[in-house]
């Protein structure tokens, strides 16, 4: 899902979506998709004084500014950047709110990562204008989600009744914004894709990818679940260049192994008290 969420974003200029379409796809399929459950579960149990974080987080945040960046940059770029930004984020929020620790190997990692991001950076430096402030976007849209992870695990929020209070209110917010105020090609766009769009960014990344991600920072902790996603720079990268035609340097690969290889340190340390071994 985590893969499929860079190349389908990525797929969207392709499509002449603005970035604003596809997040009003995402915030409308998901307040759909979220109607049934609501009336079988019935409504979320969310202090009302929490409601704004979880919209502004995890509802507009992350994924506004990474449909913005990702109209800039290839999907390679952006799956590294948010893969490596993720757990660099959490770690030093959580380090600052005394949530997190940081020990030889989560430093270390965060350390290759850290090298790898720029790395990356230094390879995709003359792909574009819009390069750089592609990659403050998604270190932006990550730092969101960062945020969102340490206060589900600070607020010991449940997965579904979370993922419903997102699904349910961040429309209402957006949607009018979205149809007065921003540019949209949606009328011009096929329905085909319309459906195709909103069905993953809505159900698939809102309600399901939600979810689960939710439910293991419950489960793990914060700092272990911006790990896990190690894989995903690598196998982004590789489908991106047969998928969208988008091949990477050897430079530009290699930074994505170096943030790859960082991850898989972090996760080969991970235990299941959410800390990884030998701090």
């Amino acid at each position: 899902m985590w893969v499929s969420f860079h190349l389908m974003s990525r797929l969207t200029v392709r499509q002449a979506l603005t970035p604003w379409d596809v997040a009003a796809l995402r915030f409308g399929g998901a307040f759909l998709a979220a109607l049934p459950l609501l009336a079988w579960f019935g409504r979320p149990r969310i202090p009302a004084r929490r409601w704004p974080a979880l919209v502004v987080l995890a509802g507009l945040c992350f994924p506004l500014c990474a449909y913005a960046g990702y109209q800039m940059a290839p999907a390679a770029q952006g799956s590294t950047v948010m893969a490596a930004g993720l757990p660099v984020a959490a770690a030093l929020l959580g380090l600052g709110f005394g949530q997190l620790r940081i020990g030889p190997w989560r430093a270390a990692s965060l350390i290759i990562v850290s090298a790898g991001c720029l790395l990356l950076g230094e390879a995709t430096a003359g792909a574009g204008q819009g390069s750089w402030l592609a990659t403050l976007l998604f270190l932006a849209a990550v730092t969101g989600w960062a945020a969102y992870t340490l206060l589900v695990q600070r607020w010991r929020l449940p997965a579904l009744e979370t993922t419903l209070t997102v699904a349910l209110l961040t429309a209402p917010v957006y949607l009018p914004v979205w149809a007065l105020a921003l540019p949209s090609n949606l009328p011009a766009a096929p329905w085909g894709v319309i459906a195709t769009q909103a069905a993953f960014h809505g159900i698939g990344s809102v309600i399901l990818a939600g979810f689960f991600y939710t439910q293991c920072v419950r489960s793990l902790g914060a700092g272990p679940t911006t790990m896990i996603g190690a894989a995903v720079p690598g196998l982004a990268a590789l489908l991106a260049w047969p998928l969208l035609g988008e091949a990477l340097s050897p430079l530009g690969l290699l930074a994505v192994g170096v943030v790859c290889a960082g991850l898989a340190l972090a996760v080969l340390r991970l235990d299941r008290t959410g800390v990884a071994r030998g701090g």
